[in-house]
């Protein structure tokens, strides 16, 4: 079990995590979850097998975590942790790297994909700094490429980005997630290939969103129908919008913002002419056609350092200033920034920079990327409620540090038990 217990407030967040007992994947993955989710998507053995599936869903994990390291070495770092907890005889020999990719390929992506969806849900508590505005959890939504084997079948399957002299150097998997903005755990993911457009991946998400959330995105995710798709989900939204996107105005607060409404784009000339009319003069309209939003429009001077502002256009569908002021708003959107930390984390720390996926099969990839969203959520979990109990905000909590105490403690035979 992960034991956050007796943690005290400290100067400074570089020894807090010497004080986080990991068990973490085991923990939030639990024997009968794993076999429920074998049952689910019928990858159970049908006889005895050295190398059992539920064995195999915690080798991917470890296989994230340890990503440097052939297979090989991988077990032997988990088989002290097996012979513990009864998972593994004494008389079975160390697995050969053959035996190991043969046991991968007949678990095959869908029970890590079954777990995630199971586990993966908000763990920031109501006491954990930076995660809400107001009653509203802060959750925004991105995307980011990873590089992935570069073999026939997954440029086949995936693609690369651009063509010829200009191509990747690899092909590459698209991933869009939500995650929450004060613990950087993902909670939703869908991917696909390179060149499938962020909006296309996003229609599989927002059955994630809930009413309690608050969800941000960037500009390249707006469109009417993704908007209005959203909104049935009773989640409030809060994204930014592009120039081309005509915000007519009508009625102006006293925060600064104003009520506008965004228009179905196959409304056009004078039909959406005469709709805005309407609106302005307080006739009902069908949401098919139009969708009260309030606009936030605010300037970042120099941003990019050549001298010029840079207008930022965030629309919400929070109408009510007392609610939420557009300072607020405007505050709440730069948390956004958070999940980009997030995707670092996982390409950068967990894959390691630089690295590519080591899956040579379009299958083994889908499975490689579930597990490492899934070891992600472990380790961001156990930090939230690592921060919770300190009363220290997730973002003092280093990632890096963590991610070094849970390998060196699987190395110590203390974070991965596997029984039954």
């Amino acid at each position: 079990m992960a034991n956050v217990s007796e943690l005290e407030p400290v100067s400074g967040s570089s020894r807090l995590t010497d004080r986080i007992s990991l068990g973490v994947l085991a923990d939030i993955l639990p024997r009968d979850l794993i076999e429920e989710a074998l049952d689910e998507t019928g990858r159970r053995e049908r006889r005895s097998r050295r190398l059992p599936a539920h064995v195999m869903v915690r080798f991917c994990l470890a296989m994230c975590l340890f990503f440097d390291e052939g297979y090989e070495e991988v077990m032997r770092k988990l088989i002290g942790s097996l012979e513990d907890m009864g998972s593994w005889r004494d008389e079975w020999a160390m697995p050969s790297t053959s035996a190991i990719t043969q046991a991968r390929q007949r678990l095959k992506a869908d029970p890590l994909r079954a777990l995630f969806e199971k586990i993966a849900v908000p763990v920031a508590g109501r006491g954990t700094k930076g995660a809400w505005l107001g009653s509203r959890r802060l959750m925004a939504v991105d995307g980011f490429m990873l590089d992935i084997a570069d073999t026939p079948d997954n440029v086949k399957e995936f693609g690369r980005l651009d063509e010829g002299p200009k191509a990747s150097a690899f092909p590459q998997a698209r991933v869009v997630a939500l995650a929450e903005c004060g613990s950087h755990a993902a909670v939703a993911a869908s991917f696909g290939p390179c060149k499938v457009d962020e909006r296309s991946l996003l229609t599989d998400m927002p059955g994630a969103f809930e009413p309690d959330m608050l969800v941000i995105a960037d500009r390249n995710l707006y469109s009417f129908e993704l908007w209005t798709q959203a909104l049935g989900t009773g989640a409030d939204l809060l994204w930014r919008v592009s120039a081309t996107v005509t915000l007519p105005v009508i009625k102006s607060l006293p925060d600064g913002s104003y009520r506008s409404i965004v228009i179905n784009p196959k409304i056009t000339g004078e039909r959406r002419k005469k709709l805005i009319e309407q609106v302005r003069h307080g006739h009902k309209i069908p949401a098919d056609a139009a969708i009260p939003v309030r606009v936030i429009e605010y300037e970042i001077p120099d941003r990019e350092g050549n001298g010029a502002g840079e207008l930022i256009c965030l629309i919400t569908s929070i109408l009510d200033p007392s609610d939420a002021t557009a300072t607020e708003l405007a505050a709440a959107y730069h948390e956004r920034w958070e999940i980009e930390t997030g995707f670092r984390e996982k390409k950068t720390f967990l894959r390691g920079s630089g690295r590519v996926l080591r899956s040579k099969s379009p299958e083994m990839v889908r499975q490689e990327i579930w597990a490492l969203l899934l070891t992600h959520y472990a380790i961001r979990k156990l930090m939230c409620h690592a921060a919770d109990e300190a009363g220290l905000d997730p973002d003092r909590l280093s990632f890096t540090r963590s991610l070094r105490v849970i390998r060196r403690q699987v190395t110590d035979q203390a974070a991965f038990p596997l029984g039954d």
